[in-house]
Order: C-alpha cells, then sequence, then structure tokens
C-alpha cells in the first residue's frame, strides 16, 4: 500500500499502523474526545456489555486493528498474523507509556 509519503522501508506501514491503533484505542477509553463525543459514546453503551470493552485501551487495540490487518496483509495467514501483531503493539506501547499520562 502506498501512502504516499515516498520510499518507505517495509516496516513502515506496520509501525504506523500500531501507533494509529494504539491512539484511537487510547482516545475511545481513556479520553472524552472531541466535542464530548467519546463520553457521549461510553454514556450510550452504560449498562451493556460493550461498557467495559470501550473501557480497555487493550480490548479496543484487537478489535481496532483488524481494518489495517485486512488492508495491509497480502493473504489471510498475513493478515492473521498482522492483526495480532498489530494489537500487542498497541497493548506494547499502553504499557509503555500509559500510566505516565
Amino acid at each position: 500500500m502506498d501512502l504516499g509519503f515516498g520510499p518507505e522501508p517495509p516496516w513502515f506501514e506496520a509501525v504506523l499502523s500500531v501507533l494509529a491503533v494504539w491512539r484511537l484505542a487510547r482516545l475511545v477509553a481513556r479520553e472524552r474526545g472531541p466535542f464530548d463525543l467519546v463520553s457521549r459514546l461510553h454514556v450510550a453503551a452504560a449498562g451493556t456489555p460493550l461498557a467495559d470493552g470501550l473501557a480497555c485501551v487493550h480490548c479496543l487495540g484487537v478489535w481496532l486493528a483488524v481494518p489495517p490487518a485486512a488492508l495491509l496483509a497480502p493473504g489471510w495467514v498475513g493478515g492473521l498474523l498482522l492483526w495480532l501483531a498489530l494489537a500487542g503493539g498497541a497493548s506494547a506501547m499502553e504499557l509503555a507509556v500509559g500510566e505516565r499520562s
């Protein structure tokens, strides 16, 4: 996939995807979001099984990693491996910097 940044190394898209998955998961789980949109989502989900998943960065990372893995991987085996790698990378990012902010 050509992102338009010029000739990037082969791992560039995966690293960029890990950062994007982590940032989105952290936004939904820990922040209010622009115009309190994320807060409204949490209020709407309160009392449902979805509420616990929306409060967990690691859980959200698993689901948010699906689209980039499906777009970047060449086949279903590669997609499965990339999905787990992106979710694991997002979890590692949260463990590394999550408590500091």
